[in-house]
């Protein structure tokens, strides 16, 4: 059975507001089905939008779907259609909702579709419910159906992060893109080194506490006499050569 979407209060966020300010090259590019009239053009469109959906740490050739491109590309489907056959594709859910938690995963998606960070914790329960209950694909639907989706970017634009920069501000917030793509529930549920795969142990600080008293004492002191022998014999052949040569 599924529960419908929780409420949850919007909280004080610059999309939340009219702008008035004058497009810059820190405004976003808006990329739309609309101004498309060259092959170029919806090759760029098509790039922007995986660039939004999977950022720029998974653009790369194992992530394309050229069956949705070529129906983009001829017409058969819009670019809200497009969007939602990648988030539902196989490789997003491998690479994005299996290693998040469902919050992180939450939060990715409203950022990436609606163009913003969530509003609360209370929004994120809101959709973790849906996405608990309806799974990945009627998460999806509900995401792109919504109203705030389809009244800022409709059927044929593709999302972007929405008045990120303020001009009566020095700077703008971060994109989205450099967020992290994990959280700790992901680092959390990696598997620790072992005798079989050692590489797998995380970095720990040292201690030099626990390294004298676990240290073996009389080997260390034996690599050293030993050290010290090797290097005093190399100084003493290398004076015998000099003198030698005079």
């Amino acid at each position: 059975m599924s529960l419908p979407l929780l409420e949850y209060a919007p909280s004080s966020q610059n999309q939340r507001v009219a702008g008035f300010e004058v497009p810059g090259d820190e405004q976003p590019r808006i990329y739309t089905i609309r101004n498309v009239i060259s092959v170029s053009e919806i090759e760029a469109l098509i790039a922007a939008t995986y660039r939004q959906v999977f950022n720029e740490q998974q653009m790369i050739s194992s992530t394309r779907q050229l069956a949705l491109e070529s129906q983009l590309k001829s017409g058969q489907i819009t670019v809200k259609e497009f969007i939602r056959g990648l988030l539902t594709s196989e490789v997003f859910r491998e690479r994005n909702y299996d290693t998040n938690s469902n919050y992180r995963f939450v939060q990715m998606c409203v950022q990436r579709l609606l163009g913003r960070e969530v509003y609360s914790d209370r929004e994120k329960l809101a959709w973790s419910t849906v996405l608990a209950t309806k799974g990945l694909n009627g998460f999806v639907d509900d995401l792109l159906n919504s109203e705030e989706y389809l009244s800022n970017f409709g059927e044929n634009t593709v999302p972007y992060q929405r008045r990120r920069v303020l001009p009566q501000r020095d700077r703008g917030d971060l994109p989205f893109a450099r967020m992290a793509r994990y959280d700790e529930h992901y680092r959390d549920t990696q598997a620790r080194g072992s005798a079989a795969n050692p590489w797998n142990t995380p970095f720990m600080r040292l201690n030099w506490d626990d390294l004298l008293r676990n240290a073996n004492i009389p080997v260390i002191s034996g690599l050293l006499i030993a050290s010290t022998g090797i290097i005093v014999f190399l100084l003493l052949l290398t004076t015998f050569a000099n003198s030698a040569g005079v």
